[in-house]
C-alpha cells in the first residue's frame, strides 16, 4: 500500500491516448507543467479507398456533416483524388461537431471565405451531435439532403435525429478504427508504473477507445492497475466506459470531465 507521503513523490503519469499526431503538443505542455506524459494510442486510424468513381460529391448535398477531424481530413483526400482541386460549392453547407474541425475546414485549400461552417461555439457545453444538433434547429430552412462523414464505427445519433425530421441522410465512412498494436517499450513503461503503484491518469476521448485500452490491459496482466487510475474523459457518456470502484465497497477512481480541447484538457489534467 503506498502511503500518503510515498504518493506525493510518485511521478504523475498522463496517458494520452488519441490516434497518433494528436497528442504531442498536448503531451509538451503537460511535460512542462511537470508531467511525465506518455503518448499511447488507443485505435489506429485507416483511411477506406474511395468506391468506384470516388466518394459522393459535396454538390449533390444540401448539407455534408463530419463527426470529426478524421472524417473531414480523408474525406477531402477523397474527393481530390477522384475529381483533383475543385472548389467546395458555395451553396452547401459544411458542418463538424466541434470547432477546432470546422479550423481544419477553413484551411482547407477546397474552402472559400464564403462557405458556410456551422459548429457548436466553443464555450458550448459540450462539442457532440447533441451539441451540433442544437446548432442546426437555428437553421432558418432544414437541410433536406444530408452526407453524413463518419467511420465505419460509432454513434449514429445525429443521422437518425436528421431523419425523424425528415431529412434524407446519406452515410458515407471515410475510415475504420481498430485497436491500436503496443510495443514491447511501451508495455514495459506501463508494467513499471502498475508495479511502483503509479495510479496514472489516461485520457478517453471514445468508447470504442476505452473498450480499445480495457482489452489490451487485460492481455497484458494489468486489469487491476486499470481499476486504480485516474481518467479524463471528453464526454459524460464515456464514465460507463471507466472502472466504477476498485473494489467491492471501494472508492471510485477519480474522473474529470472536460471538453475535447487541448486546452481544456490540459487543465483537466492539472486540476487532478
Amino acid at each position: 500500500m503506498v502511503t500518503a507521503s510515498a504518493a506525493a513523490e510518485l511521478p504523475r503519469v498522463a496517458i494520452l491516448t488519441r490516434p497518433d499526431g494528436r497528442n504531442e503538443a498536448l503531451a509538451g505542455r503537460l511535460l512542462g507543467a511537470g508531467w511525465t506524459p506518455c503518448i499511447l494510442p488507443a485505435l489506429e486510424i485507416q483511411a477506406l479507398p474511395a468506391m468506384d468513381g470516388g466518394p459522393p460529391r459535396p454538390s449533390d448535398y444540401d448539407m455534408v456533416v463530419f463527426v470529426s477531424g478524421n472524417a473531414a481530413r480523408l474525406y477531402l483526400e477523397q474527393w481530390a483524388q477522384a475529381d483533383g482541386p475543385v472548389p467546395w460549392p458555395a451553396e452547401v453547407i459544411a458542418a463538424t461537431v466541434g470547432p477546432a474541425s470546422a479550423q481544419a475546414l477553413r484551411q482547407s485549400a477546397c474552402f472559400g471565405a464564403n462557405t458556410t461552417v456551422l459548429h457548436p461555439p466553443e464555450n458550448a457545453p459540450s462539442h457532440d451531435s447533441e451539441a451540433l444538433w442544437q446548432v442546426l434547429q437555428g437553421l432558418p430552412q432544414r437541410p433536406r439532403r444530408v452526407l453524413l462523414v463518419r467511420g465505419t464505427q460509432g454513434r449514429d445519433w445525429l443521422g437518425d435525429r436528421l431523419e425523424a425530421h425528415g431529412a434524407a441522410v446519406t452515410r458515407h465512412a471515410a475510415y475504420l478504427r481498430r485497436p491500436a498494436n503496443w510495443g514491447a517499450d511501451q508495455l514495459a513503461s506501463l508494467r513499471r508504473w502498475a508495479g511502483a503503484g503509479i495510479p496514472a491518469t489516461w485520457l478517453i476521448t471514445s468508447g470504442e477507445g476505452a473498450d480499445a485500452l480495457r482489452a489490451g490491459l487485460d492481455a497484458a496482466g494489468l486489469a487491476d492497475w486499470w481499476a486504480r487510475c485516474r481518467f479524463v474523459l471528453t464526454h459524460p457518456s464515456l464514465e460507463r466506459r471507466v472502472p466504477q470502484a476498485c473494489h467491492e465497497g471501494g472508492a471510485r477512481p477519480m474522473v474529470k470531465i472536460c471538453l475535447p480541447n487541448d486546452e481544456s484538457i490540459f487543465q483537466a489534467f492539472v486540476a487532478a
